[in-house]
């Protein structure tokens, strides 16, 4: 074991990896951290968040250490930031994050270090058993309620996202700008990171929760978790509107219309009724008045309601640019029938999103009624295309 233990040290400095320890007013826990974490690497760097107990008395009989103050309190997520800055400077490739308040244990640290071998590009967390005997309800329940609202995020399920044990490859770090400072950056990172495609993975470590009496929390239950719920509410809204339907548009153009077609036909398992209400979302979509924002709209709407987002996108591109005055005529041709105001446009007429902006009223009538009709009549076919292809399929 210690043979082994010494090969992983090795790796752990050979590979560029620093251990930063955030700490604010743990002047009771800080010092048995530290000296359990130097057993293991001596490349420790100490970020002193405006401590006003006894902790720069501490943090200064140890030599082999860097440290990085404060003189105020400027949060968790400050501290990180700023000890990630500081570690990239130094040329490190990699930083386990410890919190100084004594519930992790140090020799863990040889778990991240073999975990790294098979996912040098990951960020990896320390999960701990959150159901164990002695964990303060209001810290399983918060972490539950974090896990909830991350796979919302990013679709990627993990067993604890609160957890401040961590490894960061610093190389995705130092390109992006944060928004937070407090408890909540450490979802940001998670988020943000999840959302670059960085990979997201964990490692089970233990944990262990002092008495109530001496443990010391810096979590404000009001103010942080209100902090929490309004990232992630930023969060998921960015989620729903802008990533995933990126992400879905950029798996959905990296295949041919062969592979989509059999894919989201011949092998799906939505039913002839959900394709062809997507096949009418789509075109109602790609013909309504909210040019600039018909495939993000669709691809949402598909999300919400369950349908098939490929279908609804492709079904959208109906306004390709040759289709664009064809369409713009005949909603303008159709808010004439309803509003019985006589444009006086024809087809050869210029038509362009300048000649429809003097017919706003009758344009913008004329294109919902025709979206409408034709998201129905296309509906219709397809699924009357869809119950025989469908059924020649099976015969076969």
């Amino acid at each position: 074991m210690k043979q082994d233990k010494a090969v992983l040290m090795e790796n752990l400095e050979g590979q560029g990896i620093c251990i930063i320890i955030p700490t604010y007013n743990n002047s009771k826990t800080l010092k048995g951290v530290i000296e359990d974490v130097l057993q293991y690497s001596e490349n420790v760097i100490v970020i002193n968040d405006g401590s006003t107990d006894e902790t720069s008395q501490i943090l200064s009989g140890f030599d082999q250490i860097e440290i990085v103050s404060f003189g105020m309190n400027l949060g968790k997520g400050y501290a990180l930031r700023k000890g990630f800055e500081y570690a990239i400077a130094k040329g490190y490739k990699y930083a386990i994050t410890i919190d100084a308040d004594g519930q992790h244990f140090a020799d863990d640290i040889l778990l991240f270090v073999e975990k790294l071998k098979k996912h040098p590009e990951a960020v990896i967390i320390g999960a701990r058993n959150m159901e164990k005997e002695g964990i303060p309800g209001k810290s399983s329940f918060g972490n539950k309620f974090s896990n909830f609202w991350f796979w919302v995020e990013t679709d990627i399920k993990l067993p604890d996202t609160q957890s401040g044990f961590r490894l960061y490859p610093l190389d995705s770090i130092k390109s992006k700008k944060w928004m937070t400072k407090k408890f909540e950056f450490e979802i940001e990172v998670l988020v943000r990171l999840a959302w670059s495609k960085v990979e997201i993975t964990h490692v089970p470590v233990k944990v262990y929760y002092a008495p109530k009496e001496i443990r010391v929390s810096h979590f404000r239950p009001f103010v942080d978790f209100t902090r929490i719920s309004i990232l992630n509410t930023v969060l998921v809204v960015i989620a729903l509107l802008y990533i995933k339907p990126r992400d879905f548009t950029r798996a959905a153009f990296s295949k041919s219309i062969k592979q989509h077609f059999r894919e989201q036909v011949s092998d799906s398992e939505h039913t002839n009724i959900n394709l062809a209400l997507s096949v009418s979302l789509g075109i109602f979509m790609g013909i309504a008045p909210i040019w600039g924002y018909q495939m993000v709209t669709a691809v949402f709407l598909a999300y919400l309601l369950k349908l098939n987002k490929v279908i609804a996108v492709v079904s959208a591109n109906i306004s390709i640019p040759p289709m664009i005055p064809v369409i713009l005529f005949l909603s303008v041709k159709s808010g004439e029938l309803l509003t019985g105001i006589h444009t006086g446009l024809s087809f050869d007429s210029e038509i362009s999103f300048e000649t429809i902006k003097s017919l706003i009223i009758v344009y913008l009538v004329g294109s919902v009624a025709f979206a409408l009709a034709m998201s129905v009549l296309a509906g219709v076919l397809a699924f009357i295309l869809l119950t025989s292809f469908r059924k020649i399929g099976n015969s076969r």
